[in-house]
């Protein structure tokens, strides 16, 4: 692994003086949580970006989410069903279950130093520096996916190591104007240091770049692996009364959302209430398909008809068909549900 030495300062504040003029015009400064120091606002949506494009995030989540949960403590005193639900369609629902947690936590105030922040669930390193510069004015440096990238040109790494990482970005900071060097780096890695295709003639980093004559080397490519297919049968129980029967998830993919239970591929029946219930050809009302980050789920979906409980069954949540639309629900689990409607 290459580990270049530093540009000289001289040379670094040259680059400190190009990317804030390239920022001044090529800044994407309308995006609304760099138009406010709202340490709630910045801090929701620093956890919606992780693993989520911009334009999804602008377009269809951030508003809406502050519309419903205004404050931090508004978020607190939510049922933590309703803050899902809010965030039905992200994905990654840990990121949503961890912000209830963190603003009981922290009692509707943001702790104002990036050590404390760190001590809230699901905010790490860079989340906490990102909250404490741009709301609290900190000069600190950030650590997201395109900035990431984009240090590892700079220095001509080949590996991503993290240790060595924060140490180039500490040293690369422009410390007097760390918020605009902080969103131009992020602008930088999304329209000019693209994974593939960058555009290092337009770039104010070209100067002080040890990568631009191969870019796309570092880091260096992984190995891309096929996606893999993940074959289920789901069941939809529904009884004579209209009462469909869903399990809320703990696990950690797609944590407190609702969904149908699912069975093994080669499933040849189910229990239910101690009782079997045979999956015939008959019982099969559909198929879906939904792609996930790292598999894709293929499914074949039965329909069984139960006796009515008077009370949930076992870990199974009864609800009709309008209650069903009320529920967080995975995508894949709303297309079964649009089977029904």
């Amino acid at each position: 692994m290459a580990y270049t030495q530093n540009p000289t300062s001289a040379k670094k504040a040259a680059f400190h003086r190009a990317l804030q003029r390239w920022y001044e015009t090529h800044g994407r400064h309308s995006l609304p949580w760099r138009n406010t120091s709202d340490a709630y606002a910045i801090y929701i949506s620093e956890i919606m970006l992780q693993q989520t494009q911009v334009k999804t995030v602008l377009e269809h989540y951030y508003t809406p989410f502050l519309k419903a949960f205004p404050t931090l403590k508004k978020l607190a005193q939510a049922d933590k069903q309703a803050v899902i639900k809010q965030w039905e369609g992200l994905g990654y629902y840990t990121r949503a279950a961890n912000m209830h947690a963190a603003a009981k936590q922290c009692k509707g105030v943001l702790p104002e130093t990036v050590e404390e922040l760190q001590k809230l669930p699901g905010i790490g390193r860079n989340t906490a520096n990102a909250i404490a510069c741009f709301s609290y004015g900190q000069a600190v440096p950030i650590m997201e996916a395109n900035v990431r990238r984009v240090l590892c040109r700079v220095f001509a790494l080949t590996q991503a190591d993290d240790k060595i990482l924060w140490k180039k970005a500490e040293w690369l900071l422009d410390k007097k104007s760390s918020f605009n060097y902080n969103q131009a780096m992020m602008d930088i890695g999304a329209l000019i240091c693209k994974k593939l295709n960058p555009s290092c003639d337009t770039c104010p980093l070209s100067m002080i770049c040890k990568g631009k004559i191969s870019p796309v080397s570092y880091p260096a490519p992984k190995s891309s692996k096929a996606t893999p297919i993940r074959h289920r049968i789901i069941v939809v129980l529904r009884d004579a009364k209209g009462g469909y029967y869903v399990r809320r998830r703990e696990s950690r993919f797609l944590h407190g959302l609702y969904g149908f239970p699912e069975y093994a591929p080669d499933a040849k029946y189910i229990v239910y209430n101690n009782q079997k219930y045979p999956l015939k050809k008959t019982s099969i009302i559909g198929q879906i398909k939904q792609t996930y980050s790292h598999f894709t789920l293929q499914a074949i979906v039965h329909s069984l008809p139960v006796p009515m409980e008077k009370e949930n069954a076992g870990d199974l949540y009864r609800a009709t068909l309008k209650e069903m639309q009320t529920l967080p629900l995975s995508r894949a689990d709303h297309k079964i549900l649009g089977l029904f409607i």
